[in-house]
């Protein structure tokens, strides 16, 4: 059964940063991994963020509408769905994506705002009724290196 994984920014870190640190450290941890973004602008930007965030190491990675092999794969639901990766889905769209279950691990990406924490509330009540085992991390600038 998938794992469910929360990561709670409580810190004014960038999501898309803390996502890219977050990546790098399951990419390194030798997995591939498929980003679930919001739209098609977010896919893009995160892509633009893995290429510079860390000038002394790369992450190869590829948006789902390119045809390229990539261990790291960005898409959105308009992109198309992942049929390649089955291991680790950074979900930064704001709800509960219909294939998150192909996974062996889901990580949701709590932002600071709002919004983003209802959005959340509403992902973890969704995993909870279904009795997927989750684990809620709280990530403060002190945490950040240690949890990521």
């Amino acid at each position: 059964m998938t794992k469910i994984d929360f990561y709670q920014i409580e810190s004014d870190e960038a999501p898309l940063l803390f996502s890219c640190r977050l990546v790098a450290k399951i990419y390194r941890l030798g997995h591939q991994v498929h980003i679930h973004t919001e739209d098609e602008a977010q896919a893009k930007e995160i892509d633009a963020l893995l290429w510079h965030f860390r000038p002394e190491s790369f992450i190869p990675h590829a948006l789902d509408n390119i045809d390229e092999e990539a261990p790291v794969r960005i898409g959105c639901s308009k992109m198309s769905e992942p049929n390649t990766h089955q291991e680790v889905l950074v979900n930064l769209s704001g709800s509960v994506p219909d294939f998150f279950s192909r996974f062996e691990r889901v990580a949701e990406v709590v932002p600071l705002n709002t919004d983003s924490r209802d959005a959340a509330r509403e992902n973890y009540k969704f995993y909870k009724d279904r009795g997927y085992e989750i684990k809620y991390n709280k990530i403060s600038q002190h945490s950040a290196s240690k949890n990521v």
